[in-house]
């Protein structure tokens, strides 16, 4: 995407580029990830995207994310917190630090706006 155009993009379609996992974060399944910035601040320190995960469970250490998943579902148990499930039209905060469980039930693609530093 063109750094400050603006654009509109239909989330379903949108060809994603695979990511790997970190063989360490997988607990069961062979989970694959897909994502595509769609934007990022100057300063590197957010972006805002597509992300999608295949079937399977994975752990993760999260940035803060805002979230509105767009298909599939998901279970998302935070460490020492609350567990919730995830699907169309949800949205969900995940906080920098949270320590999360991932059990992708059905291949789950999300929109998401994130804080890296």
């Amino acid at each position: 995407m063109t750094k400050n155009s603006s654009f509109a993009v239909h989330v379903p379609d949108a060809d994603l580029i695979p990511e790997p996992l970190d063989p360490a974060q997988i607990l069961q399944g062979s989970p694959e990830v897909s994502a595509k910035v769609l934007w990022e601040s100057e300063d590197g320190t957010q972006a805002r995207g597509i992300w999608q995960i295949t079937p399977g469970v994975v752990t993760d250490t999260e940035a803060d994310e805002l979230f509105v998943v767009v298909s599939g579902r998901a279970t998302i148990a935070v460490e020492g917190g609350a567990t919730f499930h995830v699907g169309p039209g949800d949205a969900a905060v995940l906080r920098a630090g949270d320590r999360t469980t991932w059990t992708v039930h059905e291949t789950l693609r999300k929109v998401f706006h994130t804080t890296l530093a």
